[in-house]
């Protein structure tokens, strides 16, 4: 029999909530920013997902957000909880390498740094690029005080260049070109 989860608990009316594993923790503990962010950057692909036209990157983002809510309970784990969780693994970090590396091999070179906002799509897939960041900066920053599996690190700061180039890719797709910075220099 399937158990059907209720919406609302009422548990965290008192401003805490419960980690992988049943620990109590304040809402704004390091591991619930951290894994919240995550969860952020899960929605924000969710959005490039439906605006991308091409049905492979469709399959490629939703693998991702498969692996980020593995990164989420990870990171949402308190202690021996996390050996029975799946992992991220070196070959889910290597898929995103090999995507990397076969999009940018089709873009022209870049020598400025981009303004996003060529394509709704890739707008928004520079939103998930900087929450991704963000994501990252704060599994480092739990990794300072509490255990967060390395990998998991090491995929967020993947991801986050996967999704800088694959921003380009879509504004490539959408007919548009890179909006660059040409920064005015102050004359003297």
């Amino acid at each position: 029999m399937i158990k059907i989860m209720k919406i609302y608990t009422k548990k965290g009316d008192g401003g805490e909530t419960s980690l992988v594993g049943g620990a109590r923790v304040p809402k704004n503990h390091p591991r619930v920013e951290a894994y919240g962010t995550v969860d952020e950057l899960i929605s924000h692909l969710g959005v490039v997902r439906a605006y991308c036209a091409d049905e492979y990157y469709k399959k490629f983002i939703f693998e991702v957000q498969d692996r980020l809510m593995t990164c989420s309970a990870l990171l949402a784990s308190d202690g021996d909880t996390a050996k029975k969780l799946p992992e991220i693994k070196l070959d889910d970090i290597e898929a995103i390498e090999t995507e990397i590396d076969k999009i940018d091999a089709t873009l022209p070179p870049l020598r400025l740094f981009v303004i996003p906002g060529g394509s709704p799509a890739e707008a928004f897939c520079h939103v998930a690029r900087s929450v991704c960041r963000r994501a990252e900066r704060g599994a480092v920053r739990l990794a300072q005080d509490y255990e967060v599996p390395e990998l998991v690190v090491k995929y967020l700061n993947r991801l986050s260049d996967f999704l800088f180039t694959f921003a380009r890719k879509l504004d490539i797709d959408a007919g548009a070109n890179d909006e660059v910075w040409n920064p005015k220099v102050k004359s003297s």
